[in-house]
């Protein structure tokens, strides 16, 4: 059984920085792959960074160069983060973690998903 519980959400202001974690724990595939995708009102899903067991991160457009993702490593569980900086309104949403066996097409196509965490951002 596969969990992923994210934490670190909140509400900051326009140009602040706030940085999620997701536990992850039931994996038994050596070779993997984790994100963040998010869920804003009205809006598509998106993925907005993802990451593979060796440790290669890509971003989408919208949040390169702000946004840096990365796993800690050990024999029962992952942690994956999410550090963001100059955070922009447009930023708010649900971030929710996922991961996934295999590599996936999308970052938002990954087979897991977490519950997800509220992040706010306030002009």
């Amino acid at each position: 059984q596969v969990q992923l519980v994210e934490s670190g959400g909140g509400s900051v202001q326009a140009g602040g920085s706030l940085r999620l974690s997701c536990v992850a724990s039931g994996f038994t595939s050596i070779t993997f792959c984790m994100g963040w995708v998010r869920q804003a009102p009205g809006k598509k899903r998106e993925g907005v960074a993802g990451i593979d067991s060796d440790g290669r991160a890509i971003y989408a457009d919208s949040v390169r160069g702000r946004f840096t993702i990365s796993i800690s490593k050990d024999n029962a569980k992952n942690t994956l983060y999410l550090q963001m900086n100059s955070l922009k309104p447009e930023d708010t949403a649900i971030y929710f973690c996922a991961a996934d066996p295999k590599t996936p097409s999308s970052i938002s196509g990954m087979l897991w998903r977490g519950q997800g965490t509220q992040v706010t951002v306030s002009s």
